[in-house]
Order: C-alpha cells, then structure tokens, then sequence
C-alpha cells in the first residue's frame, strides 16, 4: 500500500495542496484500518465502553460530506448549501468528508475502514461558500445553532468580518461549542475563527505529542489534539482514503470528543464541556511548571476517556471560553429555561434566555439578605411592642359583641372559652372583626421608642418587575 503526503492547507472557500494518502486498487481496507494510530492513541475500546456520542448532532462547515461512503452510510443528515449548488452532499473536495469521518465513521465489513472517534453522533454537512464564491460561515453558523448542532466543528479560515462575532454570540447564546482549527502556516496569531472570543482553538500534535512545526500559535490556543499522518474517508486521487496531517484534523478529534461528553453529561453547558476537555488533558513533561494555557498546546492534549470519567467540578456556565466580543449582557454561556432539558436541542431558536454573569448573582443575593434583615427588625420591633403591653395591666372589659350573645352562654364571656386568646391580651374588639386588619396595628409607639423607618424596596423604582 502506497503512502503519499502532502501538507492540508485550510481556506475560506477551497482547499489547496491536500496531503493524500493513496490506497492501490489491491490494498486491503485492513491496512487503512492499520493505519489508523489515533485509534490506539485514543484507545477507542475503552472509550467507547463510557460513551459512543449517541444523540448529539455535529455541524460541519467545510467542503461538503459524501454521505454514499462506505464508512459514514446512516451517520450524515441532511445539510445545507448557501450556495445552491448542492455541493454539501456532492462535494468535489475530500476535505469535508474526511472531517466527517475522524468524527462519525463507523468502518464497514469486518474490521475494514475508517473508524471515527464518535460513531454513534451524526454530521450536519454545511457548505463552507455562499453563491458568490465567498466564505459564507457567519451564515452557515446561525443554520446549524437553528438545526439542531450542539457543537459545531470549523477546520478552515475566514478573513476578518464583524458577522462572525454576532454569529459566535448566537451560538453561545444557544449553547453550542464552536472547535475551530488554529492554522496550518506556524506563526502567530491563529487564523480566523478561532482567533475570535468564545471560540475553542485547537493546534495539531503527532503520535509522541509533540507539537507539529506548522501548527499556528497564539494565547487564544485552548487545547491541542492528534494532527499528523492522520488517515481518513475520502475521495483523493480516486481512492476512498486519504492521509493528512493539520489543524484540520485535530479539530475534527477535539470536536467528536465535546460530542462524547456532551452525549454523556447532557446537562452540562458548552462552557462546562470545555471545562472538562480542558482540565482533563494531557500536559506534556515539556510543560511542567509552565503557566497555562501554553500558547502552542493551550492546557494539553485532549484526552476523551478523562475527560469522561474523571471527578471535575461543573464549573461556570462560560467555562475557560472567553466571552464572545459582540454578546451584549449575555454574560458567558447559556442558560436553560424553566421546564427544558439542559443540553437538549432547542427547538425554537432564540428562545434561551441571556444569563447573568457572577457579578449580578452577587447582587441578587445581598438584596434577598438586606430584605430578610429588614424584615427581622420589623419582627423584633413588633415583639417588643406587645411585650410592652402585656406588662401594662388591661382595663378593657369583654362584654358583647356587635352580633350579640348566642343562647345558652354567659353574658360577659367569651363566646368560645376553649379557644386560645390573643396574646396581645383582651383589647376591646373592632367594630367589625370580620374585616381585614392592619398587621401590626396604628398603634403609636411607646414613650421613647425610636419611629420606625418607612419599608425600603431593595429592588429599588419598579419593585422586583424583570428587567
């Protein structure tokens, strides 16, 4: 079986110069199989054993996904093309197929084919060009936040648009973790999208986690994944396999695992799925004592059996992703309404509420504090008021009441004597007793007891109306 590689290169609206892996016409699929470290890598027996990413929907914007393949049948929905012309499923570049199959390819025969790290998710395929040629991304994120995504998984790069800021707000809004490659060219920044706020940026790393030469860097770089001679589905020169090394392929890795946990810990936010993909990873010995995130690795390789199984606390809905540059008050993260499932697909796009950040549930919480110690000095105040009565000897005599006395019972006692009596003692009774009286009386205070204080809303003007 012959080998040939070449560098993946990542853009906007078409790949150039993809590495190939060419399988003879008489090459075994087992050798593809065999080719396949990342899964001895990743030991997929044992993670598989945890969680398969079952029910979880993966958007992959790129070139177009060939669903007919052998390895990805039943795995890949339904997609879109905003250029209109149907590339998403008829793609003329491997690109996206091979991201597709590194995430959800299930192999075919016995032991035959590509193995993805996630077979039990499915591919949303969405095609990276609008109908003029150009990046349609901002575009095919908002479609894949309406279609079901819970993560969506970007191998390529953009050129500098404010729509990507509004559209990784809408995304995290909704609760999806966008994963996006960091770039092929070795040099800092990171290319677009991951270079953006609320984005999870991934670099490349080969079989003995060192860092591949032309993994681009920067302090936005969160976490790094296998990225070197890394086979996958596709049409290269004709065959049905490809070998590549890149960003590209890394991201596809870190992608299908946050659809692994996701699947496995559905309540988490996609904030908190970071979290554990980040506290949860592998630090190289070349990185031991170093401050983190490394600008080459971000906090380590990714590891999906830990970051499945270990203990690691929830954390904030945000988590380690930064908050998207153009989310207005949305505070990081999302919430889930009342009565909904947290992690579950939103039906009705828009309708997640913005959640608070830290500094307003801190508030909150010392206005429910002041209003409980208000309400503690009206108490005691109260108390001490009719203790100061029922130490005053009472002149008031019981005679009849307004209805009268009923037949059979004593005048001048109380029509019910078996019934306990106010302990403020026996104050004459009201003229209508039925009616609705004030708390705590109009009485004045006694002598020398300070006014008491007008009640302060501590939810200010408005009272405690939604804002």
């Amino acid at each position: 079986m012959t080998l040939t590689k070449t560098l993946r290169a990542l853009s906007a609206t078409a790949l150039a110069g993809s590495l190939l892996l060419t399988a003879a016409p008489t090459a075994s699929a087992d050798q593809v199989r065999d080719a396949q470290w990342v899964n001895q890598y990743f030991n997929l027996t044992k993670v598989w054993s945890v969680s398969r990413g079952d029910g979880v929907i993966v958007a992959v914007i790129d070139s177009g996904v060939d669903a007919n393949h052998a390895d990805l049948t039943g795995q890949i929905l339904p997609g879109y093309d905003p250029s209109g012309k149907g590339l998403v499923s008829h793609p003329t570049d491997p690109h996206g197929t091979s991201m597709a199959s590194e995430i959800v390819g299930h192999g075919h025969g016995s032991g035959a084919g590509m193995l993805g790290l996630a077979p039990g998710a499915k591919v949303l395929p969405i095609y990276k060009a609008g109908a003029t040629g150009k990046g349609a991304v901002p575009e095919d994120i908002h479609w894949a936040v309406d279609n079901g995504a819970k993560v969506i998984s970007i191998s390529l790069n953009g050129e500098a648009d404010a729509k990507y800021s509004e559209a990784i707000a809408y995304a995290t809004q909704h609760d999806v973790l966008i994963v996006a490659s960091a770039g092929n060219e070795g040099k800092t920044p990171i290319d677009i999208p991951a270079v953006d706020p609320g984005v999870l940026a991934v670099g490349a790393v080969d079989k003995s986690n060192a860092i591949w030469s032309k993994s681009n860097s920067g302090p936005q770089v969160m976490l790094s994944a296998p990225g070197v001679d890394i086979v996958s589905a596709g049409a290269c020169d004709g065959q049905q396999y490809c070998m590549a090394s890149g960003t590209s392929d890394s991201t596809a890795y870190v992608s299908a695992t946050a659809a692994l946990v996701r699947s496995k810990f559905p309540s988490l936010t996609a904030g908190q799925v970071a979290n554990r993909l980040v506290k949860s990873a592998l630090v190289p010995p070349a990185l031991a004592g170093a401050q983190l995130p490394d600008e080459h690795y971000g906090y380590g390789v990714v590891r999906p059996y830990e970051a499945l199984t270990q203990d690691i606390p929830t954390g904030s809905a945000q988590g380690p992703l930064a908050k998207p540059a153009d989310s207005g008050d949305v505070g990081g993260g999302a919430t889930t309404p009342a009565g909904a499932t947290p992690g579950a697909t939103n039906p009705t796009p828009g309708a997640l509420p913005q959640i608070a950040d830290s500094s307003s549930k801190v508030s909150g919480v010392l206005y429910v504090v002041g209003f409980a110690v208000l309400l503690l000095v009206v108490l005691i105040a109260v108390i001490v008021v009719v203790a100061r009565r029922r130490r005053t000897p009472g002149t008031a005599q019981v005679g009849p009441t307004p209805y009268g006395t009923p037949p059979g019972w004593p005048q001048g006692q109380p029509q019910y004597p078996n019934q306990p009596q106010s302990p403020y003692g026996s104050q004459p009774q009201q003229p209508y007793p039925n009616q609705p009286q004030p708390p705590y009386g109009n009485q004045a205070p006694p002598p020398g007891y300070p006014p008491q204080q007008p009640y302060q809303n501590p939810y200010g003007p408005g009272g405690n109306q939604p804002r």
